[in-house]
C-alpha cells in the first residue's frame, strides 16, 4: 500500500526550541521547519514468527539505531511478555523504517520486545540468567532450553505483526522518519537531525564524523560529549561549507543530510584530507582562542563556529606559510566586531542570506594571513 501523507510545516515546540541550548549549544538552525508538506510513503504489514524475529536481530537485518539501544524493561516486565506469547495472548506490534540503500530495517518502535525476544533465546538477561520470574507456572523459573519442547514451538510459532515503511519521495530528504518517530515511538524520545542522519546515512564519512568528534582539541573547544550527537552534528556542518558552502540551501538539516549522504562515497584519499584538515584546524583554534572559542556571549554559537572553522580551514588548504595562532587571534576579535559579520550569526542563521554573509566576511578575515 502506497500512501500520501502530508504534513504542515510546523512552528518548534518549546522542547525543540532548548533542544541545542541545553547541550550548551546556540543554534538557531535547530528551530527550522524542515517539513516538505507532502510525502510519498510506502508502508505494508508482515507478519513474523518470533523465532524469525530473533534471528534476524541475531543476523543484523533488523537494527536498533543508538539512539534506541537503552534497554530499560525490568526483568519482571520482560518475563511479562514472554508469558503473553507462551499464553497465545496478542501483543503490541513493531514498526520498521525499510533503508532503501540496503534493505535493513530500522527498529522505530518495538526495540524493548525484540530485545527481550532475543535475550531470552540467547538465555541472557544482563549478565545473569534469564529465568522467568513473576509469570504463571508451570513456566516461573524457566530458560527457554528448560521450556517443555511444546512450548517452545509454541513461542517460536507464535506471531508478531509489524509495520513496515520507506520514504518514496522525497529523494533528497530523511524528513519523514523524524515525523514517522516522533509520533509512533512509545518511549517518548525526541529525536535530533544528527542521530536520524548517523541511521539512515550510515557510511564511510559518517563513521569519520564519529572520530573526528573524538579529536582531543575538538573536545576542549565543544566541551563534554553531546548525549544527542549535536558535536558530531557540528562537525559535519564544519566539513560540509568547507567543501559546499557556495552551494548552501536551506533547511541546514537537509543540507547536511545530502552532503553526508555524497561523502559517504567519496573515496579514502577524500576522507583522509578531510580528516587531515579537520585536526589542523581544530588545533590551530585551540591555540589560537583557547576556552572562549567561539562563544561571543556565553554559549558556544554553532554559526560562529562553523563559518569561522570552515574558513580557516580553507585558508590552511592554501600553499605557502601557515597562519600563526596569534594572527588567527587577531582576525578572529576583529572579525567579531564586525557588523556585517553579525548580521549572520545572530538571526535567521540557516537562511542562505544569512549563511552567505558569515561566511564571505569570515572567508575575507582569514584569507589575509
Amino acid at each position: 500500500m502506497t500512501t500520501d501523507t502530508t504534513i504542515d510545516d510546523q512552528v518548534p515546540s518549546e522542547d525543540e526550541e532548548d533542544l541545542s541550548l541545553a547541550e550548551g549549544v546556540d543554534d538557531e538552525s535547530e528551530q527550522e521547519s524542515t517539513s516538505k508538506g507532502s510525502y510519498t510513503i510506502r508502508s505494508y504489514g508482515a507478519d513474523y514468527t518470533v523465532d524469525s524475529l530473533v534471528k534476524r536481530m541475531d543476523t543484523g537485518a533488523f537494527i536498533v539505531p543508538d539512539f534506541q539501544r537503552r534497554f530499560v524493561w525490568s526483568k519482571t516486565h520482560a518475563s511479562r511478555f514472554i508469558e503473553s506469547l507462551l499464553m497465545g495472548l496478542p501483543v503490541p506490534g513493531i514498526f520498521l523504517y525499510k533503508r532503501p540503500e540496503d534493505g535493513k530495517n530500522l527498529v522505530i518502535d518495538g526495540q524493548q520486545r525484540l530485545k527481550t525476544l532475543q535475550a531470552f533465546y540467547k538465555g541472557v538477561f544482563r549478565e545473569t540468567a534469564f529465568r522467568l520470574i513473576g509469570v504463571r507456572e508451570p513456566w516461573n523459573g524457566l530458560t527457554y532450553d528448560d521450556l517443555d519442547p511444546d512450548d517452545q514451538l509454541r513461542l517460536d510459532d507464535s506471531i508478531v505483526h509489524a509495520v513496515v515503511f520507506s520514504q518514496e519521495s522525497p529523494k533528497d530528504s530523511i524528513d519523514s522518519i523524524h515525523f514517522v518517530f516522533e509520533r509512533i515511538n512509545s518511549g517518548g524520545i525526541r529525536l535530533s537531525a544528527q542521530e536520524i542522519r548517523n541511521c539512515i546515512a550510515e557510511g564511510a564519512f559518517t563513521e569519520l564524523t564519529h572520530k573526528l568528534n573524538e579529536d582531543k582539541h575538538w573536545r576542549k573547544i565543544f566541551g563534554k560529549p553531546s548525549a544527542r550527537s549535536k558535536d558530531q552534528e557540528l562537525v559535519t556542518r564544519v566539513l560540509a561549507l568547507l567543501e559546499k558552502g557556495d552551494q548552501y540551501e536551506r533547511p541546514m538539516a537537509t543540507f547536511l543530510t545530502k552532503f553526508t549522504k555524497e561523502m559517504n562515497d567519496a573515496s579514502q584519499q577524500k576522507l583522509a584530507s578531510l580528516s587531515s584538515t579537520f585536526k589542523e584546524t581544530t588545533e590551530l583554534c585551540w591555540q589560537a582562542l583557547d576556552g572562549s572559542a567561539f562563544r561571543p556571549v556565553r554559549s558556544l554559537n554553532a554559526a560562529v563556529l562553523d563559518a569561522v572553522m570552515s574558513e580557516i580551514a580553507r585558508r590552511l588548504r592554501k600553499r605557502g606559510p601557515k597562519p600563526t595562532a596569534k594572527e588567527i587571534k587577531k582576525a578572529y576579535d576583529s572579525l567579531l566586531k564586525s557588523d556585517e559579520f553579525r548580521e549572520g550569526w545572530v538571526r535567521s542563521t540557516a537562511d542562505e542570506e544569512s549563511v552567505k554573509t558569515r561566511l564571505k566576511h569570515a572567508r575575507e578575515a582569514f584569507s589575509k594571513i
